[in-house]
């Protein structure tokens, strides 16, 4: 997905929701704070998103350009709707939220995850696609190994998860050297 397909997608769930503010969660997110990051960041043609304070509308969006619509069928790429449950993330993450608003949103408002708490989310998943990306996001430079075990403290997991996370980080940092 490119940033301007993401615009979109803000696009269109304005629209069908008639809602003005969303959160983009997922891989996808990182074009909030990278607007052309490298192909291999951008595999992904789906955007995790739900209508900022009115997630019960994520149905509507899922309903109607989620996997297999005719939106899916023309453009190549589509919008999931979820919920805030989706992603387990680090507190504060909504301060530090990059905006994408402009004539592309219609002027609706896509709040995208930093890239921090983007992978640490991917991280606290734990899946082969969640590694892929994550390592990419180190290898590429686009944060440092110390910021992110900082935050693990502020997960939403107990002291054996945690500890569990540092060490899936830590072994994926090893993998790049």
């Amino acid at each position: 997905m490119r940033r301007e397909e993401l615009e979109h997608v803000i696009r269109a769930c304005g629209d069908i929701t008639v809602h003005y503010e969303f959160i983009i969660i997922g891989s996808q997110s990182i074009l909030g704070s990278v607007p052309s990051p490298p192909a291999s960041l951008t595999l992904s043609m789906v955007a995790d998103i739900y209508p900022r304070g009115a997630p019960e509308l994520a149905e509507k969006i899922d309903g109607a350009i989620g996997e297999g619509s005719r939106f899916h069928q023309t453009h190549g790429y589509y919008a999931q709707g979820v919920g805030p449950e989706t992603a387990l993330l680090p507190a504060q993450w909504a301060s530090r939220v990059h905006r994408i608003q402009n004539p592309n949103t219609n002027d609706r408002i896509g709040y995208c995850l930093d890239v921090l708490d983007i992978f640490l989310s991917k991280a606290a998943a734990g899946r082969r696609k969640d590694q892929v990306f994550c390592t990419a996001l180190l290898s590429y430079g686009y944060l440092r190994i110390d910021d992110v075990l900082t935050l693990v403290d502020t997960m939403p997991l107990d002291a054996d998860a945690a500890r569990e996370l540092r060490a899936r980080i830590r072994r994926w940092a090893r993998s790049l050297t």
